[in-house]
């Protein structure tokens, strides 16, 4: 009779630990379903009530901000930079970010200006508004309130962008730099106030939108075709050789501006640019041409990183940048669950991007079409790095 609850014992504790491996097993595979849920605001968008909207006329509005935005600064950068910044609000209450999120402000901070606004600070005057960016959540999905939440993000944009350019711009050449969700704010942002303006399209040196897809058919501007073409558009969405999966959700999931001011899905080709060529091309960059790639993030805002040259080939593919796997331990995805799906904590094309930035604007400069009195400094003087950034 003593056998009898040793063996119920046994069979309890072989349960028990069979429900536990099962368990553990469920949360391996929705783990993805498990943690995306958690940034549900689980609110319909139409009864979302959003953050308080920023006030541009006030620093704390912009993470980047020069310390004297109205002034002319003769021995200063020759340029501006407009600078969109990804995702890097998580989500969870709202689908908008509020713009004094601690943990958005620390990953621009620590991860999006080491790396991302980096290229162009040595020849611009970086003007970084914050907005109440579409949630990481919205990234994840294709409802309907996810793009009602990211055409939201739109109007902080415009807004910002309309704020640059009457208080700041100063009939100066600028730069338009898009990372992400922010590229395809950006996108828009070309359409509705660059594009159908010959004054700003003078002066406006390129667009930068980085991990962005921009239909190949009817962009904003002009691809860049040549290195040292201004004017034009450097748009481009990556994938890793040999990542079937990531190519594909690209050409699945990318959404992109239709006629009507909405959001819908990418149907045929991006653009596809290749930073290590300068220009949209089909070429196969081999790695020798890498200017230099780093991983800047927690490095002390206005120092610049340390590059590492031939990480990286890259091709075009369909539309998809196809980039080869980098040499380096140094980029590979770090991170909480979160930050893994966001933009990467470092820049495999920061010395491609410097080197191109500058090279375009020493052409539209030395045009002689070029607007004299938007002239900061003569063409081809010597501009040293500039202190005059900060971010809050």
């Amino acid at each position: 009779m003593a056998e009898t609850p040793r063996r119920t014992k046994l069979w309890l504790t072989g349960a028990a630990v069979l429900l536990a491996g099962l368990l553990i097993a469920s949360g391996v595979v929705w783990r993805d379903d498990i943690l995306r849920t958690g940034l549900d605001p689980k609110e319909p968008f139409q009864t979302y009530e959003p953050p308080p909207a920023p006030d541009y006329g006030r620093r704390e509005a912009w993470n980047l901000l020069p310390t004297q935005p109205e002034a002319w600064i003769e021995d200063g950068p020759p340029a501006d930079v407009f600078f969109v910044g990804p995702t890097s609000y998580d989500g969870g209450r709202h689908w908008n970010a509020p713009i004094d999120d601690p943990r958005a402000e620390r990953f621009f901070q620590q991860t999006v200006g080491p790396n991302y606004v980096g290229p162009f600070v040595r020849m611009g005057r970086v003007f970084a508004p914050r907005h109440r960016q579409a949630s990481l959540y919205s990234m994840l999905t294709l409802r309907d309130d996810a793009r009602e939440a990211r055409r939201f993000a739109y109007g902080d944009v415009r807004t910002a962008f309309t704020h640059y350019m009457e208080a700041y711009n100063q009939g100066r050449p600028f730069v338009i730099v898009g990372v992400e969700q922010g590229g395809t704010l950006a996108a828009r942002l070309l359409t509705d106030e660059v594009a159908s303006d010959p004054d700003r399209l003078r002066r406006l040196v390129a667009a930068y939108l980085i991990e962005t897809a921009v239909p190949a058919a009817g962009p904003p501007l002009p691809p860049c075709q040549t290195a040292d073409q201004t004017g034009c558009l450097a748009a481009w969405v990556s994938a890793y050789e040999g990542d079937r999966e990531r190519a594909q959700q690209i050409r699945d999931r990318s959404l992109i501006w239709d006629r009507d001011g909405q959001l819908s899905n990418l149907s045929g080709l991006a653009i596809c640019y290749n930073p290590l060529l300068g220009q949209v091309s089909d070429d196969e960059a081999p790695a020798r041409l890498a200017k230099g790639a780093t991983n800047a993030t927690n490095l002390e805002w206005g120092a610049r990183p340390a590059l590492q040259s031939r990480q990286v080939s890259a091709r075009c593919e369909n539309g998809v940048l196809r980039v080869s796997r980098p040499r380096s331990v140094a980029f590979q995805p770090t991170g909480s669950w979160a930050n893994q799906r966001k933009v990467p904590g470092y820049n495999l094309f920061y010395g491609d991007l410097e080197a191109s930035y500058e090279l375009r604007l020493s052409a539209l400069l030395a045009d002689p079409d070029f607007p004299r009195a938007a002239r900061p400094i003569p063409a081809g003087a010597e501009v040293p790095p500039s202190p005059v950034h900060r971010i809050d």
